[in-house]
């Protein structure tokens, strides 16, 4: 029996079930499979596929298991190389958004150098490698691995640079595309107005341009939400659409309050009236809208 490993991270590794799915249908493996997918989402009739295995369960497969494929993640080669199991890892990469960064090929590479492991990189031939595993006797446990991947851990996080990035990545993502969409937003309704539009029409206008600009980068960019398919996005873009149309309902009150009643400066309370809305569109994104993702 094969045990795949795909961890509990927020991203999808479906490319090395898709891997595994061919070789099946080719022959060249004719075990049975079992997976733990965690947040991926993928369907095969080759094979076993479970989101999360409980603990207990786990273990019995994992003392059943001939073969161990599994992605870079510590704690699960650790808990195979401990029953002394032939182990194939793949590493979750950055360029496919598997991973925020590509520290997982540090940590099998070192495992692999240590003789513990087999390493399955992008352009590998998985086939060759399973042949291969059949012949690899890894080395045994040793106590100081845990001390090993301490070290290395350690070593990854004083060498990201850009470490903070990842961490408030999504925050990031939401203040850039923020920006664009305020400037979109206020470009259209500076046009619209040249074009002696109504000021309360106008704004609705560019309401209209910038929400479409939005859906798209936070759908995409921000959030990276992972619902495919017309009806599942559809209901995404209803929802965005029914809490950008509340903050739409700010922006028009905030807009007649500072320009109609203060006689504020009009270009002014635009800006001030988008950087608000930007928040609370931020919360309600990620509250209600994107906050599962696939």
């Amino acid at each position: 029996m094969i045990l795949v490993v795909l961890g509990t991270q927020d991203k999808q590794f479906d490319r090395l079930l898709k891997d595994v799915d061919k070789l099946i249908d080719d022959k060249v493996i004719n075990d049975k499979v079992v997976v733990q997918a965690g947040q991926t989402k993928y369907e095969s009739k080759n094979m076993e596929i479970f989101d999360l295995i409980p603990a207990p369960e786990f273990e019995e497969l994992l003392d059943k298991a001939d073969l161990v494929i599994t992605h870079g993640g510590a704690g699960t080669i650790l808990s195979a190389i401990k029953k002394g199991k032939r182990i194939i890892a793949a590493p979750r990469l950055s360029k496919y958004m598997e991973h925020h960064n590509d520290h997982q090929k540090q940590i099998i590479g070192e495992f692999k150098k240590q003789g513990y492991l087999l390493e399955y990189n992008d352009g590998d031939d998985l086939g060759e490698l399973i042949k291969e595993s059949k012949k690899f006797k890894p080395k045994e446990f040793k106590s100081n691995t845990k001390n090993m991947i301490k070290n290395l851990n350690k070593y990854i996080d004083e060498t990201d640079n850009v470490a903070w990035f990842h961490k408030y990545k999504e925050v990031i993502s939401y203040l850039f595309f923020g920006g664009c969409t305020t400037l979109i937003n206020i470009i259209s309704y500076m046009l619209f107005r040249a074009a002696n539009i109504d000021m309360l029409l106008s704004n609705s206008l560019a309401w209209v341009v910038s929400v479409l600009f939005a859906f798209i980068t936070n759908k995409l960019f921000v959030f990276e939400s992972r619902n495919v398919g017309f009806k599942k996005t559809m209901v995404e873009c209803i929802y965005f659409f029914i809490c950008r149309l509340l903050s739409l309902v700010f922006d028009l009150g905030f807009m007649y309050l500072l320009v109609d009643i203060f006689s504020c400066n009009e270009l002014l309370s635009k800006i001030i009236s988008n950087i608000i809305v930007i928040i609370i569109n931020y919360i309600l994104s990620k509250l209600l809208i994107f906050k599962k993702k696939r």
